[in-house]
Order: structure tokens, then sequence, then C-alpha cells
């Protein structure tokens, strides 16, 4: 199993989204545009505002 500290009540196709795109970790969503993972198959408006928020909390953001 992959060591991940994605939001735990994560969607299971924005899961498989991220994963497929390499990301595991809530810090490499800071090298991706919010745009470019809204393209993903599988990321919702709901999913995204997960990973959002699990940024804010950390003080991060997606890149510009």
């Amino acid at each position: 199993m992959v060591n991940t500290n994605l939001p735990l009540k994560l969607a299971k196709p924005a899961k498989r989204a991220l994963t497929s795109a390499g990301i595991s970790k809530i810090e490499q969503l800071t090298d991706w545009k919010e745009a470019d993972l809204k393209k993903l198959h599988g990321m919702g408006p709901k999913a995204m505002g997960q990973l959002l928020a699990a940024l804010q909390e950390k003080g991060l953001s997606f890149k510009d």
C-alpha cells in the first residue's frame, strides 16, 4: 500500500485519478494547477474542495 496523506473521505474515482497522475501526498498538489487537476477523470467539485481544504490546513496552495 502506498503511504498517503490524501483526505480519508476522498471519493475512490478521485483517489484513482490522483494515483494515476503519480500523486499520493497533499504536498505534491503544489506542483499542479487547479485547472489541470480538474481535467483528470474522476475529479469532481467535491473532491477539489476536499483537496483545497487539505492544502489550506497545511498552509499550501495549488500552483499559480
